[in-house]
């Protein structure tokens, strides 16, 4: 009985021993637990949102380039004040857009003379009502040069210069400029214009303003020579047998004159013979 007791107290001590180590992790076990709620709960590190990338920017379509007051050859003409005829025909023949896109495309050019409107009030009555449409374009572009000429180089241009209009050859649309100083001459064959001054002077357009309208040979014809004077009629030499005739004053011919006198001397002969003859017998008695 005794030995049974001894045997059971070894046993309950390491029961207390075990009990109190368990004690002691739940005591440990909830320390940490409450200063881990203390804490609150961690938060995850946020995941990196991938940035969105800009969208490129598309360049802005470059607007076409209008063709601007300097560059526009009726606004040109339109401050001149003095065009009114040659703006209605290039508009309604339709060169005055075809002159503007040649200026905006570059290239070598654009001349223009520009007849004034007492130019075109000294034409003959009825001559643009007289061309046809086709015919009005061929005169408005044999205005127009396909190269800007600055007034410093018309001495040394090639002449017959070409134009618009056509060809240059004789009959068609020759254009012949000649420039002695500061004075500009240019000749159709039908007509002799001057230029009177520069309206406006850019690398891809010049502008002058001219004192006649160019007439091209192609539908006007080549300029006719002055018809020559009317001889004076022929001196007739002498007088007419009716004005001798006629003329109580007449003097009469040496032929005429001796003849009247013939029968004068015949008379005077006679007389004197027969008075011979009488003085004959006479003196025979």
């Amino acid at each position: 009985m005794h030995r049974a007791s001894n045997t059971s107290r070894p046993s309950a001590a390491v029961t207390m021993q075990a009990m109190r180590r368990l004690v002691r992790v739940l005591v440990v076990l909830g320390v940490v637990a409450a200063t881990a709620s203390a804490q609150g709960p961690t938060a995850a590190p946020a995941t990196p949102t991938p940035a969105t990338p800009a969208a490129p920017v598309t360049p802005a379509a470059a607007a076409p380039k209008a063709a601007t007051t300097s560059s526009n050859i009726t606004g040109v003409l339109a401050k001149g004040g003095q065009f009114n005829t040659f703006i209605r025909l290039l508009k309604s023949t339709g060169v005055a857009s075809q002159i503007d896109n040649q200026v905006s495309n570059g290239g070598n050019g654009i001349t223009v003379f520009a007849p004034t409107d007492n130019a075109f009030q000294s034409l003959p009555s009825g001559t643009l009502n007289s061309l046809s449409d086709q015919d009005k374009n061929a005169l408005v572009q044999y205005h127009v040069v396909s190269t800007a000429i600055p007034m410093s180089q018309f001495d040394t241009v090639s002449n017959p210069l070409r134009t618009q209009a056509g060809s240059a050859s004789p009959g068609e649309y020759p254009l012949n400029v000649t420039s002695e100083g500061q004075q500009v001459n240019i000749t159709t064959g039908v007509v002799n214009a001057t230029v009177a001054n520069s309206l406006y002077s850019e690398d891809s357009l010049v502008v002058y303003q001219i004192d006649k309208v160019l007439l091209p040979e192609k539908l006007f014809g080549t300029a006719e020579a002055p018809a020559p004077a009317p001889l004076a009629p022929a001196k007739k030499k002498g007088k007419t047998p009716a004005t001798v005739a006629d003329s109580p004053e007449a003097e009469a011919s040496p032929d005429a004159t001796t003849a009247s006198l013939a029968p004068a001397r015949l008379t005077t002969g006679g007389g004197l013979a027969a008075a011979l003859a009488l003085a004959g017998v006479w003196w025979g008695l």
